[in-house]
């Protein structure tokens, strides 16, 4: 089941990325409208990581094409904000935890300017949004892997794109701060934001999400979240450890199922 969009904000056209010669993506053809929080979902080694990557044009391009705001990332890269997996930033660097969301204004800058009174404003108004501008001027090195998150999260706010592509962002925080910003993405939709989140929890997925793409190397299916969280199609994507399941609902009692980790 795939459902193509008249006027796409994201298009993505038979899209492989290899490794070695190993195929990582493999035709991978879907279209996302705007104002939308979709999810990308499938299990561990689907190439999830890989399709925003090659989105963000961090991973060559076997074949195929990405084309955001129908234009290449190169002429909208201003529109566009990604936050990547937390494993590959590198919090050691000297900084605060209110210089890592100026970072996020620095593309709003001039040649050699430096973040004006307007800029810190903003930044704080970021970190305010997912609760840490008590931490404003707190290492970075010295928060939690959880409040690491929330900052990286608000330097993405900072940037104010129209597109979000964020790749497990709720890796390593609790269920309060998850909910917290699934609330902020669903305000920045409506504001006609767009957001793409990397996600590994089916049990909260129909919650967060009004568009689902669920793939495993290839892409299995795209369209609105009620549509494609089927047992069948979760069946596809998933394999062998759909296998034993009758319905959805019980599959996401189960231990075996990819859930939130405690």
């Amino acid at each position: 089941m795939i459902q193509q969009v008249e006027q796409p904000l994201i298009e993505i056209h038979d899209l492989t990325v290899t490794y070695h010669r190993k195929p990582v993506l493999w035709g991978i053809d879907f279209t996302l409208p705007k104002g939308i929080i979709a999810g990308i979902m499938g299990p561990n080694g689907a190439g999830k990581s890989t399709l925003i990557k090659a989105m963000m044009g961090l991973v060559p391009v076997g074949s195929g094409y990405v084309k955001l705001f129908g234009e290449d990332l190169k002429e909208v890269r201003a529109k566009v904000s990604y936050v990547p997996q937390k494993e590959s930033v590198d919090w050691d660097f000297p900084a605060s935890a209110l210089d890592v969301v100026l970072m996020g204004r620095y593309g709003k800058l001039k040649w050699f300017q430096r973040p004006r009174k307007a800029d810190r404003d903003v930044a704080m108004d970021c970190l305010k949004k997912v609760g840490m501008e008590a931490f404003a001027n707190r290492q970075i090195s010295q928060l939690s892997g959880g409040q690491q998150q929330r900052v990286f999260i608000a330097r993405s706010l900072a940037q104010d794109a129209d597109l979000y592509l964020m790749d497990e962002p709720f890796a390593g925080v609790d269920i309060a701060t998850e909910t917290a910003i699934v609330e902020l993405l669903k305000e920045m939709t409506s504001e006609g934001k767009t957001v793409v989140v990397v996600h590994h929890d089916l049990q909260s997925a129909e919650n967060y999400f009004d568009w689902l793409v669920l793939m495993n190397l290839r892409l299995v299916a795209s369209g609105p979240i009620k549509e494609v969280m089927t047992k069948e199609l979760l069946q596809e994507t998933y394999g062998g450890k759909l296998n034993i399941l009758t319905t959805v609902t019980d599959l996401l009692n189960k231990q075996d199922f990819p859930i939130r980790e405690k």
